[in-house]
């Protein structure tokens, strides 16, 4: 903790301008066509006051935007405002270079743990809600961030989420077309004329082609969260939330078809600018995989006398192997296994189907686990051979990839060949490995044998021949898999978006879904007094008689959208945020996407133009498969029906590191290693906490916290207050705040002056050339996202400027744009004593310093000189001095002339403007 006097007065300073800067709303955004007033700093700036500019007439845009937070009632710990810092300092750079700059703020409100909460203390969950984004706000607004708050968001505002259902009324109304590869509406579908016997066939038809439709699909479902999650929200067979047991249960839900968009997805990571880990776990979720579809035909008897009339579809990516194909292997969900499974085995596949249930996907496929199965009494003809082959479940093949069913090929899959192994299952080679390794066991690329007409050819030639065979028999084709599946998007839970959608029958009495208009939107949750589910497994909604039973006899959906949906598009909202009419305007939409130099026909990168989408998105790696790919998604689908103008939404993303606690752990309560940021800023201030956060390291590192290293930035702010104010104007001043009130002490500020050393004189040489190194490593800096060494760069400047006897005013002006990125407050105190009458009233819009190279320029030169390659002194020469200069002054070095005495100088080695070595003998 600091000890003593404070270094400068923070605790009166930053209260002082965070409420100027809302009552100038300073930082606030300016969308096309709106007026902007008078004596808002950007307008003067922008010679715009009283105007009504167009994007054209705006100055350039740029979006900066952080990953909104979801606030809980523990409210921030340090670790959390690091990216709000990196982003604040960048959108208070981008200001002051010429930008009109985006930086919003809102909260990603709809939450489990509220309604967790709800669920024991009776308490509605808006409540808890409400309370805690206060605590979040207040929290951030003390730390100075720049962010324009008339545009903040809450996802469980009805204004909101209203936008909310109707991008999912889109995605309803919506299908993926093959041949343009995009999202049209549903009523461009063409339907055959054999779905249009019955309205009932042409609804079931046009519903399995929407965007969002319904699946009788085998879940995870948790009974103590009473809801349904979905595969990233389980981790070791235990909800992400809680640990609690989940199980695999079949339910009706709704699911939104991502994997209609999965080529998309990949290919467009090739045109935006996210670091490569991250593309890569994106990557390898979507799981691209080519190979071919193969067909097996089943009977219930190992000699075939009868087909069951049921095939099984297999995919794989080694369709060369097939004749080495001895068994089939199918997932414990697999759709048809009632159908497939003899009698005499049906006791034990439901007794194994039970117990896969209960396991993870992750502990299914790991690879070191025993392996398990049950064979189904049912065989499968291979058929490329004819041979009759048992089928079998097991655990290591997951319902959620290919088809839910493999071939086994055990001589060259280890996980098969295991299998094989402990069931005496046959293996055989058809892959022959280089000389000098096993065949069996070989998963290489080789030689086909034992394969018919495929021997002798290489690996690759024999896919392609066996690909070409099976589409000729029509027992196959070439297909490309994926192993994302498609969206679950229903919970059962209170705590969130209610579905537009209401169910009917028809005069047959068949269920159906269908649409409320939009003109009924939004569609509000009930009010409730137990929000738990029903008795007997409904969601909670279901206990709202009245408001899930219509007048006209049709019955409300009673899931709701899960936490993802409102934070699939917030940025979007952002733009537009107090638009009634729509989702966002076209014009706000338009200019801060960057789509004027953003073709709709291909994903742009900046060389061509202002980068489309957001300009820099900052966030953790921790939702990389979750809301990155979730609000890629949507925002595609919102491309293809035109409502938004460039295909991906965040064109620059990094991802910041973790703080870890003092300990170096990571910060939880259970370790009781959270530091709270109320108590960093009661003893030194939001300045030195955004200086230290920025000072531990690179963004991306993980860091571990240390309080005694924000008393370094604060003692270093100190000598940046101590530089520009009058000593003895200080001592007056605090010797005021004891003999006055607590709440007349702000206006004391006004008694410390300006020191007297400060004066209105050009800059000497030495002087120009201290601020325009800082000026050109600052700005570097920045650009490059090195905020640590901007720091260091500034230091290194105020160490110097502090043995200035006359201090340059234009030189100490420059000093604190640069500094007012990092540290605002204490900024722009100095500002008003140093601002003369040409200057902005508000730092934040001060033009950005540009460095002069001429000025950076050496004129002297630090030469080593070395005897027989050790170094005996430091010379200094003029720039251009030549060979024989430096020649010259390195045999009159005093400090290298005692190793000369009395030797022979053999060789002098000169390398122009670096060093001068002489060898002796």
């Amino acid at each position: 903790m600091a000890i003593g006097r404070r270094q400068y007065p923070f605790h009166l300073i930053e209260p002082k301008w965070q409420a100027a800067w809302d009552r100038q709303q300073t930082f606030r955004a300016w969308n096309p066509g709106e007026v902007l007033p008078h004596g808002h700093p950007f307008a003067q700036r922008h010679q715009l006051e009283g105007k009504t500019p167009s994007a054209a007439e705006l100055p350039p845009k740029h979006y900066i935007l952080d990953m909104f937070p979801y606030p809980s009632g523990a409210g921030l710990h340090v670790g959390h405002p690091e990216g709000y810092t990196a982003t604040d300092i960048l959108a208070r750079y981008r200001r002051a270079a010429g930008f009109n700059v985006l930086h919003p703020m809102g909260w990603d409100a709809f939450g489990l743990p509220a309604e967790q909460y709800a669920i024991k203390t009776g308490q509605h969950p808006r409540q808890t809600t409400e309370a805690n984004v206060a605590t979040f706000k207040r929290q951030i607004k003390s730390l100075g961030f720049s962010y324009d708050w008339t545009r903040e968001v809450d996802t469980t505002d009805p204004k909101y989420f209203k936008w909310t259902q109707w991008i999912f009324l889109k995605l309803y109304n919506s299908w993926f077309a093959s041949d343009t590869r995009k999202a049209e509406p549903i009523s461009t579908l063409t339907v055959p004329p054999k779905y249009r016997r019955t309205e009932s066939d042409l609804r079931k038809y046009i519903d399995s082609h929407r965007l969002a439709y319904v699946s009788e699909a085998p879940v995870w479902w948790c009974e103590q969260l009473g809801t349904v999650l979905a595969n990233e929200e389980v981790i070791d067979g235990k909800s992400e939330v809680g640990g609690f047991p989940v199980v695999r249960k079949p339910m009706r839900q709704w699911v939104l078809r991502i994997t209609a968009y999965a080529q998309r997805l990949l290919n467009d990571l090739n045109h935006i600018d996210w670091p490569h880990s991250l593309k890569e776990m994106q990557r390898n979720w979507i799981g691209e995989s080519e190979g071919a579809e193969v067909i097996f035909e089943v009977s219930f008897f190992k000699d075939f006398p009868g087909a069951t009339g049921k095939a099984i579809h297999v995919f794989t990516t080694r369709p060369d192997t097939l004749f080495g194909a001895t068994y089939l292997v199918l997932s414990p969900e697999y759709r048809w296994l009632d159908v497939i499974t003899f009698d005499s085995q049906r006791q034990q596949v439901d007794e194994y189907r039970k117990f896969a249930a209960s396991r993870s996907d992750l502990e299914r496929t790991e690879l070191a686990k025993e392996k398990t199965g049950v064979f189904t009494g049912t065989y499968a003809r291979n058929p490329v051979n004819g041979d009759k082959i048992p089928i079998w479940i097991a655990d290591y093949v997951l319902a959620s990839y290919g088809t839910g069913a493999i071939m086994a090929v055990p001589a060259h899959d280890e996980r098969d060949l295991e299998f094989a192994q402990k069931f005496n299952l046959p293996v055989r080679p058809v892959v022959q490995a280089p000389e000098g390794r096993e065949s069996i066991g070989f998963t290489g690329e080789g030689i086909a044998v034992n394969s018919g007409f495929l021997d002798g050819l290489r690996t690759s030639d024999a896919k392609k021949k066996i690909v070409a065979w099976l589409e000729e028999k029509g027992i196959g084709r070439k297909t490309i898999n994926y192993k994302l599946r498609d969206w679950l998007f229903s919970r059962q839970r209170y705590w969130g978006e209610p579905f537009p959608i209401v169910w009917k029958r028809d005069a047959a009495g068949n269920l159906f879904h269908e649409a409320l208009p939009e003109s009924d939107l939004p569609v509000l949750p009930p009010k409730l007094d137990d929000y738990k589910p029903t008795p007997d497994g409904q969601p909670p909604l279901a206990r709202a008689k009245e408001w899930v039973n219509l007048p006209d006899g049709s019955v409300r959906e009673t899931n709701t959208m899960p936490q993802w949906a409102g934070s699939c598009w917030y940025y979007l909202r952002y733009l537009d945020a107090q638009n009634k009419g729509a989702f966002v305007g076209k014009d706000a939409e338009e200019y801060w996407m960057g789509s004027t130099n953003s073709p709709r026909s291909k994903v742009q990168g900046p060389k061509s133009g202002e980068a489309p989408g957001v300009d820099l998105y900052v966030g953790g790696t921790e939702h990389a498969v979750l809301h990155l790919l979730y609000a890629r998604f949507w925002h595609k689908v919102l491309f293809d029906l035109g409502h938004v103008s460039t295909p991906e939404p965040f064109f620059k993303l990094v991802n910041q590191g973790l703080i870890l606690g003092e300990d170096g752990q990571k910060m939880s309560k259970s370790r009781g290693n959270v530091v709270n940021p109320d108590d960093v800023l009661k003893e030194y201030g939001a300045d030195a906490f955004r200086l230290y956060e920025m000072f531990m390291g690179p963004l991306e590192m993980v860091k571990p916290w240390n309080t005694k290293g924000v008393e370094g930035v604060y003692r270093f702010l100190g000598r940046v207050w101590r530089l520009f104010v009058d000593e003895a104007s200080e001592t007056e001043f605090e010797q005021a705040e004891t003999t006055t009130e607590a709440q007349r002490h702000s206006e004391l500020l006004s008694m410390i002056r300006l020191n007297p050393a400060i004066q209105d004189a050009a800059p000497s040489p030495a002087q120009s050339k201290a601020l325009h190194a800082c000026i050109k490593k600052v700005t570097d800096d920045l650009d490059g996202m090195r905020f640590n060494t901007a720091i260091s760069a500034m230091m290194v400047f105020v160490n110097e400027a502090m043995t200035w006897e006359v201090k340059p005013l234009s030189a100490m002006r420059d000093f604190l744009i640069l500094l007012q990125p990092f540290a605002p407050h204490v900024a722009e105190e100095l500002w008003s004593k140093v601002a003369g009458a040409e200057a902005m009233s508000n730092l934040a819009y001060e033009p950005w310093p540009k460095y002069d190279p001429a000025l950076l320029v050496e004129d002297t030169l630090e030469i080593p000189v070395q005897v027989n390659g050790k170094l005996r002194d430091v010379i200094k020469v003029p720039a251009n001095a030549d060979n024989a200069t430096l020649e010259a002054a390195a045999l009159a070095s005093e400090k290298a002339k005692p190793f000369l005495e009395g030797k022979t100088i053999k060789k002098i080695i000169v390398i122009p403007k670096k060093l001068v070595n002489i060898a002796v003998g």
